[in-house]
């Protein structure tokens, strides 16, 4: 152990890793912050809380069985001479689920714009926002821990790594929520990085890598563009308000 802490390889891979394993986390986040919105804030609060707490549980959990989970990339079966690994099928299901949900989230969203209500959360609500928690949490650590065997060997570091990511996961997961929350058209654009997202792990079960900079640099343009537009707006609404103070001028006579 001491090794690893006197070692500048070792310090390296932990940092690399870290970063690589925060940019994994920005999908989980995204996820996070669509499908506790509907809840009130107390649960949500929990729901947040409990989501992450698995994350950081399955990640160690499938570190923990290193053999077992590289064994999962073995193909179990072929289809016209494409071989198909349990890792696939779980990455090809994880990703459906996100598009079929992240679809039935923007229907939803549309129809209680049309209708002018929100609709209030179902009295099991709670329950089935962990169901699909854990769900998600499932997919996206399988990827996040396959990737980190791939970068590091000692196993101390991987979970130092996976740690200090699941702990910015946290700390970022409240703004992210309450900014959601605040501004719907932020919403609508988070279920649209669900869907791209949803693709990518689709095509990645199919053996079609596409590259995740080509995937972040279109959120972060696509954040980036909502950010001037939120800041936009919040100044029109500003200088809405100074006008409706300013006292009218009498006409002289």
């Amino acid at each position: 152990m001491m090794e690893l802490l006197t070692s500048p390889e070792a310090w390296a891979a932990l940092l690399t890793l870290t970063a690589l394993e925060i940019v994994l986390g920005i999908d989980n986040v995204i996820f996070l912050s669509v499908i506790v919105s509907r809840l009130p804030e107390p649960q949500a609060k929990r729901a947040r809380q409990i989501g992450l707490a698995l994350a950081l549980v399955f990640r160690i959990m499938l570190l923990s069985v290193l053999v077992w989970l590289i064994g999962l990339t073995q193909p179990v079966f072929t289809v016209k001479s494409m071989g198909f690994s349990w890792r696939d099928i779980i990455l090809i299901g994880g990703g459906l689920f996100l598009i079929a949900k992240a679809t039935h989230e923007i229907h939803r969203e549309m129809e209680a714009r049309e209708e002018g209500h929100v609709d209030a959360p179902a009295p099991n609500a709670f329950f089935w926002v962990i169901v699909q928690i854990i769900i998600i949490d499932l997919v996206f650590s399988l990827d996040s821990i396959i990737t980190a065997i791939g970068m590091a060997e000692q196993l101390e570091i991987m979970i130092a790594a996976v740690i200090i990511a699941v702990i910015v996961m946290y700390v970022s997961a409240v703004p992210v929520t309450k900014f959601v929350a605040e501004h719907p058209t932020t919403k609508m654009l988070a279920l649209a990085f669900l869907v791209l997202i949803g693709l990518a792990l689709v095509a990645d079960g199919f053996q079609f890598h596409i590259p995740r900079g080509y995937i972040y640099f279109a959120i972060s343009f696509s954040v980036a563009v909502e950010f001037f537009n939120v800041l936009a707006k919040n100044n029109r609404k500003k200088t809405a308000k100074k006008t409706l103070k300013k006292p009218v001028q009498q006409g002289g006579g």
